[in-house]
C-alpha cells in the first residue's frame, strides 16, 4: 500500500492481496498462494515480487525504482507478523524464495530454502528447535549447496560427491543415518567448495543472500534448460517470473515432520481417489528431485492421522474451489499442516478426458467447459499404439506408472547422447536414477524415461506428463551406473544401446522391443468398440467430449485421401467428405510407363493414344472414391507436379544410359527418356511448368482427367449412388488461368454428364501469394477456394520446405525467430493475412463461395482456431488427424461464442 500511496509502482504484493485470478502479475505459485491464504488455509506468512519487476530487471540489467524498498517494507512486516528477525542470531527468521511464472514451468526456474542462515544463526535455528542440532546443520548445509548451484553458478556435482564421501565413510546411503557432526563437517566441506569456485566467503549477511537469491531467480527466466521448456511448451518468452518469499516451514524437523505432493486425483489416469507421496522428515526439494524413495500418501494416515484428515479435507476444498484437479505441495512440521503451493495439476491425456467426463457428472463444470479442458494434442496422443504383450513378454523390472505410453529405445545414460543419437534417426529411452532440469533436452529427444528413484511427483514424471512423453519412475530394482554407462537388473546386464521397452501405464520394464497394437480410442474410431456398452471410462469421456464438439462446430472437417481404403478410413474418423484428392498419386507404380509415353509422344496422335489409356484407370480409381464417399463432396484436384517428378532422376538416368552405352547395349528407348529429362529440366521445379501450367502447355491433359471424373460420377449415380465432385485447378495466379481451364472443362462436363443430375463445381487451389491478393477477381471463375498453406507458406516465406527444415529452422527456433515452424502451423501475421484477405475480396465478388484449406495445416490444432476465425467452411488433413480437427473445431466454436457473450 506503501507504493501506491506515495504513487510509486506497485512491485510487491503481500499474499493477503492477491488471488488466482492475477496470474499474470503474480504467477500462478503467487495468484495461487494468495488465493489460499483468503481462504482461510493455513498458508505460511510471504509476499510476492511481480512479474513486471522481472521483466523491468531483465530489460535493465538491475533492479527498477522502489523495488528495494518495498522489499524492506515488506519483509519487516513479515518480521513483526513472525516475531523473528531475518537471519538473527539467537531466533532466526528463514525464507524460501522461489519462482513463478503464469504458467507452471516444473523444476526449470531456481528455488532458495533456508534463507537466513549463517554461522551464528544456525546455532540460533537449533534453540529454536529444541536443541536440535542435527535439523540445523541440515538445513544450513542446503542452504550453502542450493545458493551455491543457483546463485553463484558452483558445480553441482562438487556438493553432491562430497556428500557422498560423508556417506560412504559413514558406511551408509541414506542421508538420515548422517548425525549433527557429520552435517557439520559437511557445511565446512561445502563453505570450501564455494570459496573455490567464487573466490569469496558463503556470505554471512542474510539480506544479501536475500538479495542475490532474489536476483538469480529473475536470471532464471532465461536459463537455457527455461528457455528450452518454453519453446517445447510454446510459452511466451516476454512474460516474466515472479517470485515469492516466503517463511520456512520446516520438514526436516524428526519423524513427526515431513513434506509431500498430492493430488486430488490421478494425474496419470484421471481415476478418483487418494493419490501423492510422502517423504518423512524432508524439505520439499527432496521429493520433487527424486533423491529418496517416497512412501504413498495413504500412508501418512498411520503416521498422523491429524493432519492427514486436515489434508484430505482441503484437496476436496481446493478441487471445488478451483472445479478441476489440483496438484498441492505440503510440509507438515512437528504435526502443524501447512500448505505450501496449489495449482490445477499437469495431467496426462487420458486423464484430461477422463476428468472433464468426471466434473461434468459431478456438476462442477458444463460441457463447454469440459471440451475446453482438452485440445487436440492430447487426442493425437491417446491415438498412439500401445504394447502388445503376450506370455513371451515378462517385466524385468517395476516402477510407478508416471506417464502412460508405449516406448522402445536404445538405452542411454545421459541426456547429451539421448539427443545425439536422436538427431540420427534413433529411438532411445533415457536411463537415469532421478532426471534433474539439466536433463530437459535428454528428455525431449527421448522416446521414453527410466528412472531408478522417485514417484509421480518427481520431477521425471512431472516434465514427461507435461510433454506427453511415456515415463516409468522409482523402479527401484534397476542399479544404474552412469559412469559404466549400464544398469543391472535380476542378473541382466543392460548397457548402452540394448534396446527396452517401457510401460507408463503399468511402469513395467521389459528387455527388448515390444510389438504395438492400436490403441482402444483409435478402436473406439474404428466403430470397434461401443462407449455405450463397453466398461472404459477413457472412451466414454472421448466419444462425450467428441460427440459434444460435432454438434458445437461450424467447420466441417474433410479429408485428404487418393484411394478408396484411405476415404473409407476417414469416414470412419469422421470425415464429410474429401478435400484434397491427389490425382498425380494415381500415376505411380506400374502405371508410370503410361505416363513416359505421354513424356515422349512425338506427336498429337501419340499422345491422345497415352492420354486415351490412362482415361480408364483414372476413372476407375474416382468410381471407388466416390462410392466410398457415398454423396459427400470430393474434391479431386488435376495434375500439380511437374512431370519429370515421374522419370528418373537425370543424374541417375545419365549414368545408367553411359554404363549401357559403354557395354555396347541397345539403349534408344534410355536415350530418349534422358533427352526428355534433361528437355524438361528445371533450376527451380516448384516455380515451373507445373500445375494449370501443364494443363495450358499439354493439350489434352486436364481434359483426360476432367472427362475421368465426370465420367466416374454418372457411373456412380446410374448404379444407384450419388456423387458430388468437386474439381480443383492448382497453381492459378491469373484469372485468366482458370478461365481458361474452366471453358474447356464445362464444355466436357455438359457432353458427359447430360441429363444424369450430376452437379460438378470448378474451383481453384488458392496456393500463390497473388491468387491471395487477387481473389476477387478470380472468384468470378471459381465457385469454391481451398487454400493450399503447404505452397502459400513456402512462397510467401520465400523457404523451400524439401531443404529448409534440415538446414537452419533449428537455428530460428533455438533464436527465438520461430516459436514453431510455419509449416507445422499457420503464420497468422503472414501467410494468414493472405488467406484472411483471399477470403474476404473473394466472398465480397461471390458471396457463396465455398472456403477450405487442404494443406497439412487443417490437422494442425492452432492452425484450426485461426480458420474457424477467418470463416472458412471447412479444414481437410489425413485420416489419422480427421479427430483431432473435429475436436478443435468444436474448440473453436465454445471459445468464439465465449468471447462473443462477454
Amino acid at each position: 500500500m506503501e507504493a501506491q500511496e506515495s504513487g510509486e509502482h506497485k512491485y510487491v504484493y503481500d499474499f493477503a492481496e492477491g488471488n488466482k485470478e492475477l496470474k499474470d502479475l503474480l504467477g500462478g505459485k503467487g495468484a495461487n498462494l494468495a488465493e489460499m491464504t483468503n481462504l482461510g488455509l493455513p498458508v505460511p506468512p510471504g509476499f510476492t515480487i511481480t512479474t513486471e519487476a522481472c521483466k523491468a530487471y531483465l530489460t535493465t540489467g538491475r533492479e527498477p525504482d522502489g523495488l528495494a524498498g518495498q522489499i524492506e517494507a515488506h519483509l519487516e512486516s513479515l518480521e513483526r507478523e513472525m516475531g523473528r528477525r531475518l537471519g538473527e542470531p539467537d531466533d532466526p527468521l528463514l525464507v524460501s524464495v522461489r519462482s513463478g511464472a503464469k504458467f507452471s514451468m516444473p523444476g526449470m526456474m531456481e528455488t532458495v530454502l533456508n534463507v537466513g542462515l549463517n554461522d551464528r544463526s544456525v546455532i540460533g535455528l537449533s534453540a529454536q528447535a529444541g536443541g536440535n542440532d542435527r535439523f540445523a546443520w541440515d538445513s544450513y548445509r542446503r542452504l550453502i549447496q542450493m545458493f551455491g548451484k543457483t546463485v553463484c553458478e558452483v558445480p553441482g556435482e562438487e556438493f553432491e560427491h562430497a556428500l557422498d564421501e560423508i556417506k560412504s565413510a559413514k558406511g551408509t546411503h541414506n542421508d538420515l543415518d548422517l548425525d549433527a557432526d557429520d552435517l557439520r563437517g559437511l557445511v565446512d566441506a561445502y563453505k570450501k567448495i564455494f570459496a573455490k569456485h567464487t573466490g569469496r566467503e558463503f556470505p554471512q549477511e542474510p539480506r544479501e543472500q536475500l538479495d542475490l537469491a532474489i536476483r538469480a531467480v529473475f536470471d532464471s527466466w532465461n536459463a537455457e534448460r527455461a528457455v528450452l521448456y518454453r519453446r517445447q511448451e510454446r510459452i511466451p518468452a516476454d512474460l516474466g517470473t515472479a517470485v515469492n518469499v516466503v517463511a520456512m516451514v520446516f520438514g526436516n524437523l524428526g519423524p513427526d515432520s515431513g513434506t509431500g505432493v498430492a493430488f486430488t486425483r490421478d494425474p496419470g489416469s484421471g481415476a478418483q481417489g487418494i493419490y501423492g507421496d510422502y517423504l518423512a522428515n524432508a524439505q520439499g526439494e527432496d521429493v520433487v528431485a527424486g533423491i529418496r524413495n517416497t512412501v504413498p500418501l495413504q500412508e501418512l494416515e498411520q503416521l498422523d492421522k491429524t493432519s492427514y484428515d486436515q489434508l484430505l479435507g482441503i484437496m476436496a476444498r481446493l478441487e471445488e474451489h478451483y472445479k478441476d484437479l489440483c496438484d498441492i505441495e505440503f510440509t507438515i512440521e512437528r504435526g502443524k499442516l501447512w500448505m505450501l503451493q496449489t495449482r490445477v495439476g499437469k495431467r496426462t491425456a487420458a486423464a484430461a478426458f477422463v476428468i472433464a467426463g468426471q466434473l461434468v457428472d459431478e456438476g462442477l463444470i458444463d460441457l463447454d467447459e469440459a471440451l475446453h479442458r482438452v485440445n487436440g494434442a492430447q487426442l493425437a496422443q491417446l491415438m498412439f499404439p500401445r504394447f502388445q504383450l503376450d506370455h513371451e513378454f515378462e517385466p524385468v523390472a517395476k516402477g510407478i506408472g508416471a506417464s502412460p505410453g508405449a516406448a522402445s529405445g536404445k538405452v542411454v545414460f545421459t541426456s547429451a547422447r539421448a539427443v545425439e543419437l536422436a538427431a540420427e534417426g534413433e529411438a532411445v529411452i533415457l536411463v537415469r536414477r532421478e532426471t534433474n532440469p539439466d536433463d530437459l533436452n535428454g528428455m525431449i529427444a527421448a522416446q521414453g524415461i527410466l528412472t531408478s528413484r522417485g514417484g509421480k511427483t518427481s520431477h521425471a514424471a512431472v516434465v514427461a506428463r507435461g510433454m506427453g512423453k511415456t515415463c516409468v519412475s522409482g523402479a527401484d530394482e534397476l542399479e544404474v551406473n552412469v559412469p559404466a554407462k549400464k544398469f543391472t537388473v535380476g542378473g541382466h546386464v543392460v548397457n548402452e544401446g540394448d534396446v527396452v521397452s517401457i510401460d507408463g501405464t503399468t511402469g513395467k520394464v521389459y528387455l527388448g522391443e515390444v510389438p504395438v497394437m492400436p490403441s482402444e480410442v483409435v478402436q473406439y474410431f474404428e466403430g470397434e468398440l461401443d462407449p455405450e456398452t463397453i466398461d472404459d471410462a477413457l472412451v466414454r469421456a472421448v466419444h462425450r467430449i467428441m460427440t459434444h464438439a460435432d454438434a458445437a462446430r461450424r467447420l466441417r472437417v474433410r479429408t485428404n485421401a487418393d484411394t478408396g481404403a484411405d476415404a473409407a478410413r476417414a469416414r470412419r474418423f469422421g470425415a464429410e467428405g474429401i478435400g484434397l484428392c491427389r490425382t498425380e498419386h494415381m500415376f505411380l507404380g506400374d502405371r508410370r510407363e503410361l505416363v513416359e509415353r505421354l513424356i515422349l509422344a512425338s506427336g498429337e496422335r501419340e499422345r491422345e493414344d497415352a492420354l486415351a489409356a490412362l482415361l480408364p484407370l483414372q476413372r476407375a480409381d474416382f468410381i471407388e472414391i466416390f462410392r466410398e464417399m457415398d454423396g459427400l463432396p470430393v474434391t479431386v484436384r488435376l495434375i500439380d507436379p511437374p512431370l519429370h517428378e515421374f522419370l528418373p532422376p537425370l543424374e541417375q538416368l545419365a549414368v545408367n544410359v553411359a554404363v549401357a552405352q559403354e557395354r555396347g547395349e541397345d539403349v534408344a528407348k534410355e536415350e530418349a527418356l534422358l533427352a526428355a529429362v534433361r528437355r524438361m529440366h528445371e533450376e527451380n521445379p516448384m516455380l515451373g511448368l507445373r500445375g494449370v501450367r501443364l494443363g495450358l502447355v499439354i493439350p489434352g491433359l486436364f481434359a483426360m482427367q476432367v472427362r475421368a471424373i465426370a465420367e466416374a460420377a454418372v457411373a456412380v449415380v446410374r448404379d444407384g449412388g450419388t456423387a458430388c465432385p468437386e474439381i480443383m485447378v492448382p497453381l492459378v495466379g491469373a484469372v485468366q488461368e482458370l478461365e481458361t481451364v474452366r471453358a474447356e472443362a464445362e464444355r466436357i462436363i455438359a457432353e458427359v454428364v447430360g441429363d444424369s443430375g450430376v452437379e460438378v463445381l470448378i474451383g481453384t487451389m488458392i496456393e500463390v501469394p497473388r491468387a491471395a491478393l487477387t481473389a476477387g477477381q478470380i472468384a468470378e471463375a471459381a465457385e469454391f477456394f481451398s487454400f493450399g498453406t503447404n505452397d502459400l507458406t513456402q512462397m510467401g516465406w520465400g523457404f523451400s520446405r524439401d531443404d529448409v527444415e534440415g538446414a537452419f529452422f533449428w537455428r530460428y527456433l533455438e533464436l527465438g525467430i520461430f516459436g514453431i515452424s510455419p509449416f507445422e502451423s499457420i503464420d497468422t501475421d503472414g501467410v494468414g493475412r493472405l488467406i484472411r484477405i483471399a477470403a474476404e475480396e473473394g466472398r465480397a465478388a461471390r458471396p457463396g463461395l465455398k472456403l477450405g484449406v487442404c494443406g497439412e495445416h487443417g490437422g494442425d490444432p492452432d492452425s484450426v482456431h485461426f480458420f474457424h476465425s477467418v470463416g472458412l467452411d471447412y479444414v481437410s488433413c489425413s485420416p489419422f488427424r480427421v479427430p483431432v480437427a473435429r475436436l478443435e473445431a468444436g474448440r473453436a466454436a465454445i471459445t468464439t461464442a465465449g468471447s462473443d457473450s462477454r
